[in-house]
């Protein structure tokens, strides 16, 4: 397994897909996951730093982790099958190890709140999946765009999330 960490976000221009990118932590290879524009927001959304009033859905699992007096220890990106990538989250209690079975973005999510370490399979890069990836396809959102996305978060939330106001 190589460590890697998340080196960054993109938009496929051909599917105007999000793309999280991982890269090797140390090493130049790159692994880049195709994810959904939620889990985009979610990593994108720790990655700088940003907190919300009440939890969103990683931050509540992280949350129900530590309240269950448990830790994250590491997740692992082990597959590729039918153009499916599959994760596990490596979680410890006491002296026993749990493995979950997760979809590598909201795995990566997790990682990145409990500020637990990321792997990848060898396979995965020696197997090509590190390597089918156009680089002049992506690309990294502009300002408008990640404004917009923001907005559109911002736009579904619950008024709850935002706690009580005095005028």
């Amino acid at each position: 397994m190589i460590e890697v960490q998340v080196s960054g976000l993109a938009i496929d221009e051909k599917t105007k897909s999000p793309v999280v990118i991982l890269q090797e932590v140390e090493g130049k290879r790159i692994l880049p996951i195709w994810i959904g524009q939620n889990e985009a927001n979610a990593i994108a959304l720790e990655m700088a730093g940003q907190k919300f009033q009440r939890p969103l859905t990683h931050d509540l699992l992280i949350t129900v982790i530590k309240g269950l007096r448990a830790s994250v220890v590491k997740v692992l990106i082990s597959e590729l099958k039918e153009n499916t990538f599959y994760a596990t989250i490596l979680l410890q209690y006491d002296s026993e190890m749990l493995a979950v079975d997760a979809r590598p973005s909201d795995s990566i999510a997790v990682a990145l709140r409990a500020r637990s370490p990321i792997f990848v399979s060898e396979k995965l890069f020696d197997g090509g999946a590190g390597e089918r990836v156009d680089e002049q396809n992506l690309r990294q959102p502009s300002e408008k765009e990640r404004a917009d996305e923001l907005r559109r978060y911002l736009e579904n939330l619950d008024p709850e999330d935002f706690g009580k106001f005095q005028l």
